[in-house]
């Protein structure tokens, strides 16, 4: 058998121990600020059954969905009739009965509709797990990368929103971020634009193409709406929704003389000025920043499922797509038989955020801290002396290691090195004597022969001071 070269699949990444324990600062934080709000977490499994996730995400969303061929001899059951054809469209039914998760927002509205009679409404969840699609892996997008989902189902009121709003601002804060926008539209007003043109069977196809328009542009937007079935007429109608200008307020004003034909266009403006008055009052004395929340009506959030107000969070630091992004959606448990329930929910793009994290340097220097301090191991008589010390050590909270085997110093303290541990105790027969242990700074390389208990504090004010 001829080796194999090692390689990853496109648009997957290994994380080694230091990018581990950035990661987890990460969802540490953001986890630490959904509890403040009373959410609690909850797990779904990575595969889900195929029909409970098709139809859920549109046309292109169901396209980069990873499907699981079915266990066994796949093709049994294939339809032969297709599978002649190879529409593989077709076939994908009857070889594919489950698939790997493509958001966390349909599982939890499987889980709800599942758990309805064991939890309590409104249900406050977060979630925090991978996800996969079948997507062109490039710079900030990948086929598996991870979610961190809050939300909340069977509440109606705009206070969530306005919650979701200080839930991004407090936690990009707490991470180090300080230039990020967050923006928000109303599905409400997007369906009244389209009703005002005359064209409200077309929602889908104008929503999907106003939301590209950072990525190609007006002049793409009109070809695309053009390529949908929308005229120049219609476009000319369009044009100066897209365009706004001005402050949330000046937009919103604008809006009215546009959708005062819209009930629904109307109804949609009422619950964004509802979401910007519990963001003040909230605020109101506050010493928090006030959000950069910004009214942008070209944000559409192509997902079916979203009907009200809808977010996307970007930063202004670094060259980035959306770092996180959700909305409400007043019929998502209807798709699994729970009839009117209503939900809003917002996401983090944990990678993306670590990506911009990594580029700015705004880890803290404790989000990268592993082992604290090495104890040298020269021999056997050493070694039984250390272990109580080891001890000692990580009862106070230290983590700390003793190296396994007895070696030369020089190959102990390139260990010590390769893992940038910041301090090593040297023992040998003196030290052992004395009972005054040596300990050396990595990074300074002074020595200081000192006891364990004075060793102790001194890695403590070490690590307060780290944090």
């Amino acid at each position: 058998m001829s080796n194999i070269k090692p390689s990853l699949a496109k648009g997957t990444r290994d994380f080694s121990p230091q990018e581990m324990v950035k990661r987890n600062f990460i969802f540490d934080t953001i986890k630490d600020v959904f509890k403040k709000y009373g959410y609690a977490e909850i797990q779904t499994p990575s595969m889900e059954n195929l029909s409970t996730l098709t139809g859920k995400y549109g046309d292109e969303g169901d396209k980069l969905i990873f499907k699981i061929l079915n266990s066994g001899d796949y093709l049994a059951k294939a339809n032969q009739t297709y599978l002649a054809e190879m529409n593989s469209s077709a076939l994908i039914s009857s070889i594919s009965e489950k698939a790997l998760r493509y958001d966390l927002t349909v599982p939890f509205a499987r889980y709800v509709v599942m758990h309805q009679n064991d939890i309590a409404l409104p249900f406050k969840r977060f979630q925090v797990q991978p996800v996969w699609r079948a997507d062109r892996p490039q710079k900030g997008r990948y086929r598996e990368f991870y979610q961190c989902d809050v939300d909340v189902v069977g509440s109606a009121s705009l206070l969530n929103e306005a919650e979701f709003v200080l839930i991004y601002q407090e936690a990009l804060t707490n991470l180090g971020m300080k230039d990020f926008t967050v923006k928000i539209n109303n599905r409400k007003i997007l369906s009244g634009i389209a009703e005002i043109i005359g064209k409200p069977e077309l929602i889908i196809d104008m929503t999907v193409a106003i939301d590209k328009l950072d990525k190609i542009g007006l002049d793409g937007v009109i070809k695309e709406l053009l390529d949908r079935g929308f005229t120049e007429a219609d476009i000319d109608k369009l044009k100066p929704v897209i365009l706004l200008e001005g402050n949330n307020e000046t937009k919103l004003s604008q809006l009215k003389e546009v959708l005062a034909a819209s009930e629904t266009g109307l109804k949609g403006i009422e619950e964004l000025e509802q979401v910007y008055s519990y963001v003040r009052n909230l605020l109101s004395g506050s010493q928090v920043k006030f959000p950069d929340l910004e009214l942008d009506i070209t944000l559409a959030r192509g997902l079916n499922y979203y009907t009200g107000c809808i977010f996307e969070v970007k930063t202004n630091e670094a060259a980035m797509g959306s770092i996180g992004g959700g909305g409400r959606y007043d019929d998502l448990t209807g798709m699994f038989g729970l009839k009117g329930l209503t939900g809003v929910g917002i996401s983090f793009g944990a990678d993306r955020i670590y990506d911009v994290m990594d580029e700015l340097k705004l880890f803290p220097e404790s989000a990268t801290a592993g082992t604290t301090v090495l104890i040298s191991n020269f021999d056997a008589q050493a070694e039984l002396y250390a272990l109580p010390v080891l001890q000692q050590f990580r009862e106070a909270g230290i983590a700390a290691e003793l190296y396994p085997t007895s070696a030369k110093l020089k190959k102990q303290m390139s260990y010590a090195d390769a893992k940038s541990i910041p301090y090593v105790i040297l023992i040998g027969s003196d030290e052992m004597e004395s009972g005054k242990l040596t300990l050396k700074n990595m990074q300074s390389g002074s020595q200081q022969q000192l006891n364990a208990e004075e060793i102790t504090s001194i890695l403590i004010q070490e690590i307060n001071s780290a944090d």
